[in-house]
């Protein structure tokens, strides 16, 4: 769709007078699909930059409204960067137009977690950080698509679809997706074809199968049967069937990470013991109890306490208040440490992706019959899934491992 850019001096005149180094502004019309990120990045400004210029509260835009855009770039040119009180990596990437990916890149760090005082790289360093890059020859793992063409199949994207959601269908990962289409980021769209493979025949999943001998926490064998992994399973989906934790299944099978592979053998439990299935019914019931309990809270932008939360700041004080000793991190960054469900229960978490910015961007509690709660725009209030703009940008069903 062709995008519409309105320019007028007169525009332009009353804004050199209300912002003193704006010589000229212009006004753009807001199309369907646009966030701020967008808007800004196509402007060589920032999100804050049009929210101040245009009084704007949150990052919430709709079709047709008017932005006023400073026309001229206004890329920082401060290279570091201080964390003060409230921030967080995804706030400061906003900030100066980037991504957090860079962010914990250029910074080398492991998780999202920052502290105030925090000195930031917020671009690119000038040095030849870039040379190593080669230096790590990743053209080794590329060999994955070497999964034969016959097994190779298309797949076209519809609407709510994510790699990590199409990963699941077709048991693969989303790097295996990404290497096999020639794909830089997570981004895709409806429409786009996609290769994809029915089996894993990757030489790389093999040895999965070694890590079988250390089994001395098997439960009594009495318990114990065998399960054939077949395409689209995931750990969290087997340990969901057989009432079993993702931890019972990775100890009993002397798995070391989340991997799976189609046709691989695994030991499940078919009986838990009373103690560890009661306890995830009792964290799940005081997730829904405590979160209905903070209805009408204000949505604050980094807030995590009573006086006001963002979404991930309501999951981290109603996860803490349930029983979960959590730190506090992104909707993105509690995406990551949770697996995907099939048969979502209330107390589990539901993740929606492209809200404000590309990607993982939003999250809340399942409380069943298509209802979630969590902290929106008008703070702590419960939605349904059906509303076209969840059921738009829906991901998926997750639970905390």
């Amino acid at each position: 769709m062709k995008k519409t850019i309105i320019r007028t001096l007169s525009t332009a005149a009353l804004f050199s007078t209300l912002f003193a180094g704006s010589a000229l502004a212009d006004t753009y019309k807001v199309q369907k699909g646009d966030t701020l990120s967008k808007i800004a990045s196509k402007y060589n400004t920032s999100v804050q930059d049009i929210k101040t210029l245009n009084g704007l509260k949150s990052d919430n835009i709709y079709e047709n409204q008017t932005l006023i855009i400073s026309a001229e770039p206004q890329a920082p040119q401060t290279t570091t960067y201080t964390v003060v009180k409230g921030d967080a990596l995804i706030k400061i990437a906003n900030r100066y137009n980037v991504t957090v990916g860079e962010l914990k890149q250029w910074n080398n760090l492991d998780s999202n977690i920052i502290y105030v005082g925090q000195v930031l790289k917020v671009s690119a360093p000038k040095q030849t950080t870039a040379a190593p890059k080669p230096a790590t020859p990743s053209p080794t793992p590329a060999p994955v698509p070497q999964t034969s063409t016959t097994t190779t199949s298309e797949y076209t994207v519809k609407s709510g679809d994510s790699l990590s959601k199409i990963g699941v269908q077709f048991g693969m990962t989303v790097a295996q997706l990404k290497t096999l289409n020639n794909l830089k980021s997570d981004m895709i769209y409806v429409g786009q074809k996609l290769k994809v493979t029915a089996a894993q025949t990757s030489t790389t999943t093999p040895p999965a199968t070694k890590p079988a001998t250390p089994a001395p926490t098997t439960p009594a064998p009495s318990t114990v049967s065998e399960y054939t992994v077949k395409s689209g399973d995931t750990l969290g989906k087997i340990a969901e069937q057989f009432n079993m934790t993702v931890e019972n299944l990775k100890s009993l099978n002397g798995l070391t990470s989340n991997m799976i592979y189609v046709g691989q053998k695994l030991k499940v439990s078919g009986q838990q013991p009373s103690t560890t299935t009661q306890q995830p019914t009792d964290f799940a019931a005081k997730m829904v109890s405590t979160a209905k309990s903070l209805i009408g809270t204000p949505y604050v932008w980094g807030g995590s306490s009573l006086s006001g939360f963002d979404c991930s700041g309501f999951i981290y004080y109603v996860a803490n208040q349930a029983g979960m000793k959590i730190g506090r991190y992104s909707a993105d960054g509690y995406y990551s440490r949770a697996y995907y469900v099939t048969q979502p229960k209330p107390g589990d978490l539901v993740f929606f992706e492209n809200t404000y910015k590309p990607g993982i961007s939003h999250m809340g509690i399942y409380l069943g019959d298509n209802q979630f709660i969590h902290a929106s725009d008008n703070g702590v209030a419960i939605s349904n899934l059906t509303n076209a703009y969840w059921k738009q940008h829906f991901d998926g069903f997750k639970r905390f491992y």
